[in-house]
């Protein structure tokens, strides 16, 4: 089950990994391909080679079928198995955004929970998407949003169990 709430620019989402907390992380991020969605227009609903480069700095990225990189976060910072905060750099069109600096912000943290994991994500500096913020942050509340991404996480803990 998730939960999910939002203030103004910043929305709250709650979701349990029946994974305990080192593989929750390692689920997350050494296997996105387990559990990715695409946001980018060009290449929803295609098979694509996920990875995110652990270390501050590093990128979120996928593979299209022709080998094109596309990057949707930069690693801001991390800490096994605690957390992992992202510039999420993909804009509400589903175009790639360039500058981590222009990109709202994701900070995933994983909560011991006895043999489960409870993973808190907040998606926030929706203002850095421009007017249209707003109702970038309402989109990705929707179910085709995190709460998607966190079912696909969720399926995945369950595979690897």
């Amino acid at each position: 089950m998730t939960e999910q709430t939002a203030t103004e620019y910043e929305c709250r989402f709650e979701s349990v990994i029946a994974l305990p907390r080192p593989k929750a992380f390692k689920l997350v991020v050494d296997h996105p391909e387990l559990w990715w969605t695409s946001p980018f227009k060009k290449t929803r609903g295609e098979r694509l080679d996920v990875s995110i480069d652990p270390f501050i700095g590093g990128a979120c990225y996928q593979l299209d079928g022709n080998g094109q990189q596309q990057v949707w976060g930069t690693v801001l910072s991390i800490e096994e198995p605690l957390y992992l905060r992202i510039a999420w750099q993909v804009s509400q069109a589903g175009e790639q955004i360039a500058d981590p600096a222009a990109a709202s912000r994701v900070m995933i943290n994983f909560r011991e929970a006895g043999e489960v994991t409870r993973l808190e994500v907040v998606h926030s500096k929706f203002l850095r998407h421009g007017e249209s913020g707003g109702d970038y942050m309402r989109e990705m509340m929707q179910p085709d949003g995190w709460p998607r991404i966190l079912k696909n996480m969720s399926d995945a803990a369950k595979a690897m169990r």
